[in-house]
Parts: structure tokens; C-alpha cells; sequence
């Protein structure tokens, strides 16, 4: 059984307000491209298929073209929704899309039942749990303690009663403790939102979505595939793909992955301003790609932005690293601030303002403080 798992194509997303959307059609366009040459029996989708609950008709449009030639390749399709998702708009019409092939995540009900595959090795049950938060979980079961995300997730998946006998897969969209964020990623307050990777012990794959980096989280199979695009500059350096998953008998799989090149890269450069528009500097970059500038130099350029977008069209952000800002802390902290959790933030403000580190009594306050603010939002 060949699975290929994708997840978090965010369709519609703005990034420092550029539409991507021109990007998206190009690598779903690739993507579609290695499945007809993988020839998968199953593409696997893990969630945030559009960036808002409430999708554009633009970037509908997109992801109903792409399912529509992926069922007429004969491929099975599986989709779930994420946290950036309607689970509502993802459901409809699921009743009807799976007698073409395509299946649609249900909003969470408690009753989930496997979809079942067969190939020469017997049966994989797929098994599709959308984004879930302790509020979804606990009216279904009242009597059970569900106080985190964990409990949660794990209370979900022991009502499925999995048989461990035969091969199963979870698509799920979580964030699972241990994993490595992005910028680009919804951070939940004090790290409230982890799951401990222990609940999935029953399945043999585990098709995550939710984190923006490819990579195996305690185990092999495990795993985030990532996104198909670079949605924040923290992003630079990963190597985006889709993950190929190929099942033999019971505790055989491999994985691999397929890398995916997109329109355009995001780049980040620095600088003087008379040093990054020399030709013979910028000749052997691609000008269309996205790029973050610092400028070293000591004055503002004036209309810098404007100046740099003559060479560097795609020039999404732009900033300073000279004597002024370092004085103003204006750069200190840059992307590194950006990771750091509400809670950590708070934390650290109580210490600059109390010369104290904040007790854990105080803490756990906060925490439930902001968890119940956090749900009341969503």
C-alpha cells in the first residue's frame, strides 16, 4: 500500500500581505505531477487546507480543481480538517464525494469508523480525526476527565476501539510534544495545546498536519509532513517535499520523501544598501523570489523599499541593522521573540518589571486564564 501524505497547503494565505495564491497553483500543479508518477493508492491530506474558516471563493475554486483531477487519476483522497479550517465547510458533501473516492473529515461526532484498503498484504484501515480541542471531546463523554489536549486526543482515539491486528493509519492534526515549530504556526498559550506522542501507539503511521517543518516526531512513522511552501522567512532553510509512505506487511514501512520547488524561494539578505543593488551582486540571484532585506547601513534610505522592489520585486520585508537599532533593541530578539509562547512572554515581562522570576502558583493561573480566553476566541 502506497500512501502519500500532504498536509497544511493553506490555500489563500497572505504572507506580509503578498497573495499567495499564484504559488499555490503552481506547486499543487508539481504535486499533482509526482502522484501521477508515484501512483499512490491513497493521498492523505492532514488539515489547514485553507488559511481561514472562512476560505475565499479564489482559493475554494484552487483546492476543488485540485480534488477534482486527483479523483480522475483513481486516487483515493482522504481529508481532515486542521485548526485554521471550517470543519463544517470541510464536511460538505462528504456523503456524496465518497462515492468518487474523495473523503471528507466528518465534524468530530465521538463515532469514528475506519475506511478499509486492501492490497496484497490484507487490510489498512484509515482512520481520520480532525483538529481537536478538550472543548470538542468532552460533551461526548461526560463522565470522562479531560483537562488537556492529551486526554483529549487519547480519549478520542480509545472510543475507536482500533484492531491492532491488522495495519492502521491516523490522520490527525496536532501538535505533538517534542515537535519543532515555525513562525508561520498558530502558537497556543504556554504550549497548552502539546500531545504526548504515547496516545498513537495503535496505529503503524500517523499522518500529521499542523507543523510547518517535515520531520518524525519519537518515532519514524510519526510524522509532519510539512508544508509544500515556505510561509514565513524562519522557513529558509527547510527542504519542503511530500512524504511517500509504503506498507508491506504489519511492521514493514518506508518512507521517503519527494522534494518540490516552488515558483518562488524565500531568501533572506544583508547588506548595504549601495552593495545589494550593484549588479554584480544581484546577477546571479533570482529577483523573483521573496525576500527579507536588512540594510547595514548607518542612514535611512529614503522610499528604500520602493528603491529595492526595482530590483528585488518580491521584497516582502525590510528592515535595519546599524548603531541606532541596536541601541533601540529594535533587532535583538527578531525571530527568536517571535517563537516564544504567550506565556512566556508574560513571564518575562513580570521579571523585567518585578526583578523576580513569576512563581508557579501564579503561572497556572495564567494558564488557565488564557486557555479559557484562547477557547472562548475559536
Amino acid at each position: 500500500m502506497k500512501l502519500l501524505h500532504l498536509s497544511d497547503l493553506h490555500i489563500g494565505k497572505r504572507v506580509n500581505e503578498f497573495s499567495m495564491i499564484e504559488d499555490q497553483e503552481y506547486i499543487l500543479d508539481e504535486i499533482l505531477t509526482i502522484i501521477c508518477e508515484e501512483k499512490p493508492d491513497a493521498v492523505l491530506i492532514a488539515g489547514d487546507v485553507y488559511d481561514k474558516a472562512v476560505p475565499s471563493a479564489e482559493a475554494v475554486a484552487l483546492f476543488d480543481d485540485f480534488l477534482v483531477r486527483l479523483s480522475k487519476c483513481g486516487t483515493k483522497v482522504f481529508v481532515i480538517s486542521g485548526n485554521h479550517d471550517s470543519p463544517e465547510r470541510i464536511a460538505f458533501g462528504a456523503r456524496l464525494m465518497c462515492g468518487s473516492g474523495v473523503y471528507m473529515s466528518p465534524v468530530y461526532n465521538k463515532h469514528i469508523e475506519p475506511i478499509k484498503l486492501q492490497d496484497q498484504y490484507g487490510e489498512v484501515h484509515i482512520y481520520m480525526l480532525p483538529f481537536l480541542k478538550p472543548a470538542h471531546v468532552r460533551p461526548h463523554f461526560p463522565d470522562a476527565v479531560i483537562e488537556s489536549y492529551t486526554d483529549a486526543v487519547k480519549v478520542a482515539i480509545d472510543s475507536m476501539e482500533v484492531d491492532t491486528s491488522v495495519r492502521n493509519v491516523l490522520i490527525t492534526h496536532q501538535f505533538v510534544m517534542g515537535a519543532e515549530r515555525s513562525d508561520s504556526e498558530d502558537i497556543s498559550v504556554g504550549g497548552s495545546d502539546q500531545v504526548l506522542a504515547y496516545v498513537f501507539e495503535p496505529f503503524d503511521y500517523v499522518a500529521l498536519g499542523h507543523l510547518h517543518k517535515p520531520q518524525s516526531v519519537m518515532r519514524e512513522t510519526i510524522r509532519y509532513c510539512g508544508t509544500p511552501l515556505k510561509y514565513s522567512f524562519s522557513e529558509v532553510n527547510h527542504k519542503k517535499s511530500v512524504t511517500v509512505v509504503e506498507m508491506q506487511e504489519k511492521g514493514t514501512i518506508h518512507i521517503r520523501t519527494v522534494g518540490l520547488t516552488p515558483k518562488r524561494d524565500m531568501r533572506v539578505i544583508k547588506g548595504r544598501y549601495m552593495d545589494l543593488t550593484a549588479k554584480s551582486y544581484y546577477e546571479n540571484l533570482n529577483c523573483e523570489d521573496y525576500y527579507h532585506i536588512t540594510l547595514t547601513d548607518e542612514e535611512d534610505i529614503p522610499d528604500a523599499i520602493n528603491k529595492l522592489r526595482v530590483i528585488y520585486k518580491n521584497c516582502m520585508k525590510l528592515d535595519y541593522d546599524n548603531k541606532r537599532t541596536a541601541n533601540n533593541n529594535i533587532i535583538d530578539g527578531g525571530y527568536e521573540r517571535e517563537k516564544k509562547t504567550p506565556l512566556e512572554l508574560v513571564s518575562e515581562f513580570y521579571k523585567l518589571q518585578n526583578n523576580q522570576e513569576i512563581s508557579e502558583k501564579q503561572k497556572l493561573f495564567l494558564e488557565k486564564l488564557m486557555e479559557t480566553i484562547w477557547e472562548g476566541e475559536k
